[in-house]
């Protein structure tokens, strides 16, 4: 999403960010991770802009539960059969770092899931697609077949906050 605003994008990994969160709500949670994420960025750095985002999915049956990244196949497989013809609701949270100040955005999104089969969950577990993913899935892969966006931006499913997707646009056109 972001290379086809930023042709010069450069993406960095980030050492180790502490990812837990004593917040009671996951909306909480999410910008706060999000929050310590900006924390450890150096924004010394020659960007004109720095981009940090952490998404959560909301448990379908406990609002105040998150559901990050899975650990291992089992782990996402068990994720991916809570949300099996479910809906439930994305958070993401976006920091961006510009013209010497941050600032956050947080949004919301639903997600429809269909009734996976087992052969289904399995194939999606397989497949290695929920690696580094909120709630086992990638929307824009191989889930994309069986989960609908209900309400939102697809961005925010997609891990930065709509929100932020329409400042980095502006930024864009801005810089260019």
């Amino acid at each position: 999403m972001l290379a086809q605003i930023f042709p010069n994008l450069t993406c960095q990994g980030m050492d180790s960010i502490d990812e837990t969160s004593a917040e009671k709500t996951v909306s909480a949670q999410v910008l706060q991770i999000c929050q310590k994420k900006a924390a450890a960025v150096d924004v010394e750095q020659d960007f004109d802009c720095i981009i940090v985002s952490d998404t959560m999915l909301q448990d379908p049956e406990v609002d105040s539960m998150s559901m990050g990244k899975a650990k291992n196949a089992i782990e996402a497989a068990a994720m991916l059969h809570r949300l099996s013809g479910r809906r439930h609701r994305v958070w993401s949270a976006t920091g961006i770092f510009h013209q010497s100040k941050w600032e956050f955005h947080l949004n919301q999104a639903i997600v429809e899931i269909d009734r996976l089969s087992d052969e289904t969950l399995v194939e999606l577990v397989l497949n290695d697609s929920w690696i580094g993913k909120a709630g086992a899935y990638d929307l824009a892969g191989e889930m994309g077949k069986y989960a609908r966006l209900v309400e939102g931006d697809e961005a925010t499913v997609l891990g930065i906050a709509g929100d932020a997707m329409g400042r980095l646009v502006q930024l864009s056109d801005y810089e260019v």
